[in-house]
């Protein structure tokens, strides 16, 4: 009997070595590393990995897979331990969403399987950048637009333009009240016995707000569509502290854990576009951030390996206080990011740029505390989202290999 390793950012039936799976002769191996668990993440960040782990052993179970799902010091250590003791003819694993966990699989002599747990592979991100002068996100997403045929009429984009950006900046409503809540699921056993193993660790305690099951997720994406979509483009780049969620999704962890997957989540879109329920400006603004920079930001991760290592402005200070939790802060606008991401391991994108990315490159914080730090600190935190997000877009650490000039902004948004 063969072993399928699944990784716990591939929470999916469908995709790689997994979908290719039948009960018949395959074995599947979870692992929960210590190691990582110990590394300084935020507790509602553990808790989702792991518990999401455990809810897709379960549904495989019930499928009628064996599952081997272990707690071990490293992922090495349970995959060896799994190897001494089940003696599989073969190890499969999907191809692992971080060059660490490529390499392991390099030293453990485990065979991969091409992801197709995104769009654009990164083969092909390496052949449509191959003799540019410059990687213009604006030309990737064309690109992606008429390969996929999101959002085409024959060869023409939909609604007569490719980008609707300068309708989607919309300062936030006078009434808060419009945006409604967002779901929440209540905790059971197996979430209070995941809390109760996890280390000691940033952030409060969860509270429901995260999915952790597919159909959780699920039902996530259909309340964004329902109640959200509509309103989305308009209020994509606003900021309040009188709503911390806006028209979000909030589908991003869902997403970078398989949970969900980008197709799905753009037909879904699409469809409501066709259907006449959300506007142009909605639907367009929110694809282009799945099919267009999601994709753009994976591709750059493994076109450039040395971005992490940037540091272009010679940045040199520390993290200041109030970032670590040693000190408050009386700036309002830093003092409400920082207890969003205590209290929900979330902020959108426009605190991300104009508060936390902003101020720390107007105080020379280096580069690498920072990136390590948001890695941290945030629900949907991978490798490969973060290095080119904080290190390109958000510091201009890498000198403008991604972004044409340091996003330090003006006083606009926050005001």
């Amino acid at each position: 009997m063969r072993t399928v390793w699944v990784l716990g950012d591939q929470l999916n039936r469908r995709i790689g070595a997994l979908g290719a799976s039948d009960q018949s002769d395959t074995r599947i191996l979870l692992v929960e590393s210590e190691a990582l668990l110990r590394s300084s993440r935020h507790v509602q960040r553990l808790h989702l990995v792991i518990a999401a782990m455990r809810r897709f052993a379960a549904e495989l179970r019930d499928e009628g897979f064996i599952v081997d799902l272990r707690r071990a010091p490293s992922l090495a250590a349970g995959f060896r331990a799994h190897v001494a003791q089940h003696e599989p003819d073969r190890v499969v694993a999907t191809e692992p969403n971080s060059r660490a966990a490529r390499e392991l699989c390099r030293r453990l002599r485990v065979e991969t399987m091409p992801s197709d747990q995104f769009l654009c592979h990164p083969d092909d991100f390496s052949t449509w950048a191959d003799g540019r002068s410059s990687l213009r996100l604006e030309d990737f997403y064309r690109w992606q637009r008429t390969r996929l045929g999101y959002l085409m009429d024959g060869d023409a984009p939909a609604g007569g333009r490719w980008n609707f950006d300068q309708d989607n900046r919309e300062p936030p409503p006078s009434d808060p009240s419009v945006f409604s809540e967002p779901l929440r699921t209540s905790l059971d056993a197996l979430d209070e016995e995941v809390v109760a193993s996890l280390p000691e660790a940033a952030g409060r305690r969860p509270l429901g707000l995260w999915a952790t099951t597919r159909s959780q997720a699920l039902a996530r994406l259909e309340h964004f569509l329902d109640h959200e979509l509509e309103r989305f483009g308009r209020y994509e780049d606003a900021m309040t502290s009188r709503s911390w969620s806006l028209a979000h999704s909030m589908l991003s962890p869902y997403l970078n854990l398989g949970l969900l997957l980008p197709g799905e989540v753009c037909d879904a879109v699409e469809a409501r576009y066709r259907a006449g329920d959300v506007p142009i400006n909605s639907a367009e603004g929110f694809i282009r951030q799945v099919i267009g920079w999601r994709e753009y930001v994976w591709g750059l991760y493994w076109l450039w390996p040395d971005m992490a290592e940037a540091n272009a402005l010679d940045h040199r200070r520390p993290l200041p206080p109030a970032f670590t939790g040693d000190a408050t802060t009386g700036m309002r606008c830093l003092g409400d990011v920082l207890d969003g991401l205590d209290g929900r391991a979330w902020v959108h994108h426009i605190p991300r740029l104009m508060v936390l990315s902003n101020l720390s490159n107007l105080m020379g914080i280096e580069p690498q505390a920072v990136l390590a730090w948001m890695s941290d600190r945030y629900i949907d935190a991978a490798e490969w989202v973060m290095v080119p997000n904080v290190m390109g877009m958000g510091l201009w650490a890498d000198g403008g290999r991604m972004a044409s000039k340091p996003y330090v902004s003006g006083g606009a948004y926050i005001d």
